[in-house]
């Protein structure tokens, strides 16, 4: 696997771990500070988007949205997942939301398990791993795992694998039962 591009190997993986250990505080905020920069000019012009859906408004968010994808690809290659033990809180939670509206499913995948071993050891919420785990198998065409992600034609959750235990795992990720979660999203809220 290793060479391979589009893929992370196990020895990079681990590299990326023990940068992201040794990384020095300053360097640690000014990777945070940019990610959450980022998300906040994005969140701003998805808001612009909203209210005036134009050819220019449409293209400055995409090209928002590629500039971001390409700096945390940038980030993750160098210093690993941007975790909450590494980087706080916000900004993780901005990657995150970075890396759901970046295009790109291969990276995406590659994210999503070093999401999930961080999450594992306890260095980022679950939640950023059970978000990043429905999108890229709803992107892949199957059925996700926490009811995460809706369709937006419907107001309803795209297929879900076990229904009948989705509740349980929702709650071992911290999110409520899906019910509030659609009901909360048809009123508005």
């Amino acid at each position: 696997m290793k060479g391979h591009p589009g893929h992370l190997a196990v020895d990079d993986t681990r590299q990326e771990r023990a940068t992201a250990r040794r990384m020095v505080p300053a360097l640690a905020a000014a990777l945070a500070g940019e990610l959450v920069r980022r998300a906040d000019e994005e969140r701003h012009l998805m808001q612009q988007a909203r209210v005036d859906p134009t050819s220019p408004c449409r293209g400055a968010l995409h090209k928002c949205r590629e500039a971001n994808a390409e700096a945390l690809r940038t980030i993750v290659r160098r210093h690993g997942w941007p975790t909450a033990d590494l980087v706080g809180a916000p900004a993780s939670t901005a990657a995150l939301m970075i890396l759901l509206h970046a295009g790109d499913l291969d990276f995406q995948l590659r994210c999503r398990d070093l999401i999930a071993q961080a999450a594992a050891d306890g260095r980022c919420p679950a939640l950023h791993h059970a978000y990043i785990a429905d999108h890229c198998a709803v992107e892949e065409g199957r059925p996700q795992f926490y009811g995460t992600r809706v369709d937006p034609l419907t107001l309803r959750p795209y297929p879900i694998r076990r229904p009948q235990t989705l509740d349980e795992r929702r709650r071992d990720v911290g999110l409520g039962p899906l019910d509030e979660q659609m009901r909360t999203l048809c009123e508005g809220g």
